[in-house]
């Protein structure tokens, strides 16, 4: 089943804003497809489908008897009017999508081919409506405006036991909505207790409030929805609905959320480097220092400008050993500097990673667990090959480890065991494991048995955390394919007891 991709898309609701004539349904899709075209972004535009034959009851069909049904019934299109604008979106290279608020409209998405399934959020725990919904077996974009946490957990349950694709969209059901009760946080909360789904906001606020789609970006909204529709020729809109002029805007301050919201964890913008450079202190001598002579801080000291080719204040350690003699007031080389870094230096920075990644995942562990370093090539090469193994529960029957593989980390090389047998799960990050030669991708909550005899590694690209639980291992147990791994065995280890105090 290929999944539909809701990361990125825009849904514009035309509700009932084609005010029951197709002429201007067809309309708004014209107007608003250049719009769409020029922020070159994925789009949606949203029909409301209801049968107000069967939706209103009897006592209430007659006009005067209820404002809505009166309302809905005025404005009205055809299957076969809502047919001719799907075809018109289509056209335009945009997503057809319908929210259904009774069964027949659901056989009308079908008849029709609507793209995705809408549902709002009045209808989001109407349950004979969502068993009606997921026969359909489309994608399905869920709000959620005025549920409490225990029934968003309910749809969720609901959506996932069907194995339906799916995504979820906070929305506040009060038009226009206030920034006081945006409540824009619920964004974040949804992002983290779901995180197998993608969250989008489904926004009421004025069309002149285009901060708001910047701070539902930075709470982690990834699926964005607004009303529109088009003034002009009797024409008129409600306070909540954007013409294509405002949902341009609204894209723009979208697109500036996306740049300002970057997040590279190892930046390398020359303007930036440039910009702190300006105000960095450089090492310079403080007294003639002779070529081969240990430099300690007696003799140096920190001083604007830092210049090209200089050792920076960051990079001091006491011990230095001088690369030419040097008089006083000169600038030291940045060649004084060490170019590796000490096996101290190493652990301590590798247990840092580890420290964060586990607070990342939310894992505490206690200070009584011993950690081992396992570093195939020498500790100097741990980023390429290696992994950090902490030992939770060590028995005579059964043993678990928490294995964790850094960022970057390229191979846990490729080895069986003879006596040993494991179970791997995936607690967080994504874990490539080959297996007999073969690559399996595992996400969290995965599980992978590991018998005796049967080859395996390990890779990642963004970091991975899994758990083992195994029979006890056996001293050299370990056989890897690379038959000079077995060789190092003491030198490929490092164990580090109270290991809450390294990294600091």
């Amino acid at each position: 089943m290929i999944k539909f991709d809701f990361s990125g898309l825009f849904i514009l609701d035309m509700a009932n804003n084609h005010k029951g004539k197709l002429e201007v349904g067809r309309r708004i899709v014209s107007e608003f497809a250049p719009v769409i075209q020029e922020a070159g972004v994925r789009c949606a535009i949203k029909f409301q489908f209801r049968q107000m034959e069967t939706l209103a009851h009897p006592d209430f069909q007659e006009k005067g008897k209820h404002k809505y049904i009166d309302y809905f019934k005025e404005n009205n299109l055809s299957e076969k009017e809502f047919g001719i604008v799907a075809r018109d979106i289509k056209e335009a290279g945009m997503i057809t999508m319908a929210t259904p608020f009774d069964e027949e409209s659901v056989g009308m998405i079908e008849r029709l081919g609507i793209d995705v399934i809408k549902i709002a959020s009045c209808s989001a725990n109407d349950w004979p409506l969502l068993e009606r919904i997921v026969k359909a077996g489309k994608p399905v974009v869920c709000s959620t405006g005025g549920l409490g946490i225990k029934e968003v957990d309910d749809i969720v349950s609901f959506f996932d036991l069907k194995n339906i694709d799916y995504a979820l969209m906070h929305c506040v059901a009060i038009y226009p909505t206030p920034n006081d009760k945006l409540n824009l946080g619920r964004i974040k909360v949804f992002a983290e207790r779901y995180p197998h789904l993608i969250i989008g906001f489904s926004t009421h606020e004025e069309p002149a409030n285009t901060a708001v789609i910047k701070v539902a970006r930075a709470m982690g909204a990834s699926l964005f929805e607004r009303h529109i529709g088009i003034k002009g020729g009797g024409l008129d809109l409600n306070a909540y609905s954007s013409t294509p002029e405002q949902i341009g805007e609204w894209l723009d301050s979208h697109k500036e959320a996306v740049k300002m919201s970057r997040a590279d964890v190892f930046p390398d913008d020359p303007d930036e480097k440039k910009s702190l450079e300006t105000f960095m202190r450089g090492v310079y001598a403080k007294k003639n220092i002779k070529k081969g002579d240990k430099i300690f801080l007696e003799d140096v000291f920190f001083a604007m400008p830092f210049q090209e080719g200089q050792a920076p204040s960051s990079k001091w350690q006491d011990g230095l050993v001088a690369d030419k003699d040097y008089k006083i007031n000169e600038m030291l080389s940045v060649s004084v500097c060490p170019a590796v870094f000490s096996k101290k230096q190493i652990i301590n920075r590798i247990i840092r990673q580890a420290k964060a990644m586990l607070n990342m995942a939310n894992i505490h562990l206690g200070h009584e667990t011993e950690v081992e370093l396992s570093h195939h090539y020498g500790i100097e090469n741990f980023y390429e090959a290696g992994a950090v193994l902490i030992t939770c529960i060590d028995t005579p029957n059964y043993c678990k480890k928490i294995m964790m593989l850094l960022p970057g980390q390229k191979k846990h090389p490729v080895h069986h065991h003879r006596v040993k047998i494991e179970t791997f799960q995936v607690l967080w990050g994504e874990l490539t494991v080959i297996v007999n030669g073969a690559e399996k991708v595992c996400l969290p909550g995965e599980i992978l048995h590991m018998p005796r005899g049967v080859w395996h590694g390990f890779s990642t690209k963004d970091g991975v955390i899994f758990e083992e639980v195994s029979t006890p291992p056996a001293p050299g147990d370990s056989y890897y394919k690379d038959k000079n791994i077995a060789k190092t065995y003491e030198a490929r280890k490092t164990k580090l007891m109270n290991w809450h105090y390294y990294g600091d």
